[in-house]
């Protein structure tokens, strides 16, 4: 399927602009129409739940501090959109029923108020991939609430935006497979950059699984799609699968990742850790994933 519409959500911070630079770079390879999302946080929310206490001048003296936050919040994004549609020299609008006049890559600004995870959940849903900034140290709460929510509400792929960003992807796919559905949605989601590739590498851990041709298959699909992929199978030993992964990613010099999230249960990986976890806070490449 081809890649003809994006999602990113821009939430005025600085690290927003990675992923929006991000996607810009992947709508001009796919002559994608790019949806920029701020979300504006309802003053109201601000409010305790418990705050029977509170006196009326209180509630007043908190809603307005949210309002003036979620407006210079608001401003921020806008300015970070407007530099960035300047830069990419896209078509831009803020109606969205004006993208088919345009040919090749567009973009448009969408604002709604809400909160981020549950609008880009829905939102998101509409889009052929998501993209976000990876999680740091420094991440608001809100901001991994978001990232979750794209992906294990959306049923969409996310491209997960490493902290420095990246100047260009998708030369040299590296493609993490294990037979899961996860793993297999992702190829599907990514194979315009996967047909587009210069070289391709499925990556395979012996002992995730125990099903040592899924490479094979999985190489032989890709030939019918023109597409001559390498092999390369790690023994697991007492290893992290997802550290194998990452450093394998850095040896053969990966520009992006293709990857299943989360095809265990997310409570064992919370409890015992898992290869999605070791990814999103370790790898160092842009990554595609798809629950």
């Amino acid at each position: 399927m081809a890649i003809k519409t994006i999602l990113v959500p821009l939430d005025g911070s600085e690290e927003g602009c990675n992923a929006l630079q991000t996607a810009i770079i992947l709508a001009r390879q796919c002559k994608a129409h790019l949806e920029v999302v701020h979300v504006r946080a309802n003053p109201k929310d601000a409010i305790p739940l418990l705050g029977e206490g509170m006196s009326g001048a209180v509630i007043e003296d908190i809603i307005l501090a949210a309002e003036n936050e979620a407006s210079e919040r608001s401003a921020r994004a806008r300015t970070i959109y407007e530099d960035a549609c300047k830069t990419a020299d896209f078509p831009h609008t803020d109606d969205a029923s004006e993208h088919d006049k345009f040919e090749g890559p567009s973009i448009y600004w969408v604002e709604e108020v809400g909160r981020e995870d549950e609008i880009i959940a829905l939102r998101g849903r509409l889009a052929d991939i998501i993209i976000v900034n990876r999680p740091t140290d420094d991440t608001t709460v809100s901001a991994t609430m978001t990232l979750n929510a794209a992906l294990v509400e959306t049923g969409r792929a996310v491209l997960v935006v490493p902290p420095n960003g990246t100047e260009n992807f998708g030369s040299r796919v590296a493609i993490s497979w294990n037979g899961s559905a996860e793993a297999a949605r992702a190829v599907a989601a990514a194979m315009p950059l996967i047909e587009g590739a210069e070289k391709v590498m499925i990556f395979t851990v012996n002992g995730e699984g125990d099903k040592s041709d899924v490479a094979a298959q999985l190489r032989q699909y890709l030939s019918w799609h023109g597409v001559n992929a390498e092999i390369e199978t790690t023994c697991v030993g007492d290893r992290n699968v997802g550290e194998i992964l990452v450093t394998n990613c850095s040896h053969w010099k990966a520009d992006v990742l293709i990857m299943g999230a989360y095809t265990h249960s997310r409570l064992r990986q919370l409890i015992f850790g898992g290869v999605t976890r070791h990814v999103l806070s370790e790898a160092n490449l842009p990554v595609i994933m798809v629950h």
